[in-house]
């Protein structure tokens, strides 16, 4: 074997080494960006359940306020919630039915007042769309 032989022989193995090598950090690279990014996803769930957790209370507690208008305000925020995240929204209807059921009055000829009508919409919706 000649110089020039062994030479180009060490030259290809060399560059199959660095090569492999290099892969070998690539992959390393992106194994770590993916974890981060799991990791970056389950920390926005849980904002994100936390934010819906928040919203819930909060509309929660003013559903007995005296003014219709925050009750409305409640009530509109609690049909958000169920329009935009439907696999959270059981809680919700079991807070509105738990309302109505406390509040049960006869209104006689009259039509019940706006926040009931709202409240027997949306579960009415419910019960219409499975």
């Amino acid at each position: 074997m000649t110089e020039l032989e062994i030479s180009e022989f060490a030259r290809n193995w060399g560059l199959l080494i660095g090569g492999a090598f290099g892969l070998y950090l690539a992959w390393q690279r992106t194994s770590a960006s993916t974890k981060q990014a799991d990791a970056s996803l389950n920390q926005a769930d849980f904002a994100l359940r936390g934010h819906i957790a928040e919203l819930f209370n909060r509309a929660a507690g003013q559903l007995s306020d005296e003014k219709l208008e925050i009750r409305l305000g409640a009530i509109y925020t609690l049909r958000q919630i169920t329009e935009d995240y439907p696999d959270r929204s059981e809680p919700t209807f079991q807070l509105l039915t738990a309302y109505l059921r406390q509040n049960v009055k006869d209104y006689g000829d009259n039509e019940p007042p706006v926040d009931v009508r709202e409240i027997m919409d949306i579960v009415r919706d419910r019960l219409v769309t499975p």
